[in-house]
């Protein structure tokens, strides 16, 4: 079972998920939507393509940018389409 915790909530928890480079991907119905709010903020990956990010929202508090996902990644990477990764400080139990 893995989790994603940030401010006292569970943000996401799945027995299912996938590990690239050291991060775990949610799958997208393990993530709570109501605790993440669109970002602008983009990145691109060489081999996984462009991510896309969401704020974390907990009680107020605001997280910037601390969840990723990749809705079109290279196919490289296929196994993690809009899968969500976490990192900024919420905590990811595995």
């Amino acid at each position: 079972m893995a989790r994603a915790i940030w401010n006292g909530a569970v943000i996401a928890e799945s027995d299912r998920f996938e590990l690239v480079e050291g991060n775990v991907y949610f799958p997208p119905a393990s993530v709570r939507p109501e605790l993440l709010r669109p970002s602008t903020r983009t990145t691109t990956c060489p081999w996984k393509g462009t991510a896309r990010y969401h704020d974390v929202v907990v009680d107020g508090q605001v997280n910037a940018a601390a969840a990723w996902y990749y809705p079109d990644p290279k196919s490289a990477a296929a196994n993690i389409k809009d899968h969500i990764a976490f990192w900024q400080g919420v905590t990811v139990e595995r």
